[in-house]
């Protein structure tokens, strides 16, 4: 998890890939606030605060949503900056998914996922849905693309009010506070492209 002997551009491109990974995370904790450290006395009674186990298995979970939906743009768009994004989108995943299962084995947590009536799942569910039905083209493209700029915005609006305050383990806070500052990267990237397919038609 750690790469303080790496070279610089590795160690600019592992913060990177982490701070994608704990977007993720941070946009399925907030689609679930019952979880999190709400206000609310009755969703503070009615479900258990949001704890590390659950914040890992969200954090593993958000990278493999992404992975599917680029493995999808990756078997129908003929664009080649589409299909680019989504080799990315891929690779990127993957290896912050890694990342996260590491520290986990080294914390020696067992992830406990949230249920399937968790909202970003279903929220995946529809988007990959979506995806599989909407033909290839422009149509699907932009539905991609239009998929991976709402996942990462969300994101943006939740990373330091819910991830954060939830997370108890100092090195799981360490990995998020070094990273979190570069996680914009994949969102602005999409947004570029999104701006680019709009000009296109």
């Amino acid at each position: 998890m750690r790469t303080p002997n790496a070279a610089p551009a590795t160690s600019r491109l592992l913060r990177h890939l982490a701070s994608v990974a704990l977007a993720g995370s941070v946009a399925l904790i907030a689609a679930h606030p019952a979880q999190g450290q709400g206000t609310a006395p009755a969703a503070a009674s009615a479900k258990p605060a949001l704890d590390d186990p659950t914040i890992v298995a969200i954090f593993d979970a958000a990278n493999s949503w992404d992975i599917e939906a680029a493995q999808v743009a990756l078997a129908k768009s003929r664009s080649k900056d589409v299909r680019s994004f989504a080799k990315m989108m891929a690779h990127d995943h993957k290896a912050v998914r890694q990342m996260g299962r590491d520290l986990a084995k080294k914390l020696k947590v067992t992830p406990t996922p949230p249920g399937k009536d968790f909202a970003l799942y279903q929220a995946h569910l529809a988007a990959m849905k979506t995806l599989r039905a909407t033909k290839r083209g422009a149509a699907f493209d932009k539905a991609y693309i239009d998929n991976e700029v709402a996942f990462h915005q969300a994101v943006i609006d939740a990373v330091t009010t819910t991830l954060l305050p939830a997370t108890r383990n100092a090195e799981l806070r360490q990995l998020e506070t070094t990273v979190a500052p570069n996680f914009q990267a994949h969102l602005l990237a999409a947004k570029k492209l999104q701006g680019e397919l709009v000009a296109a038609r």
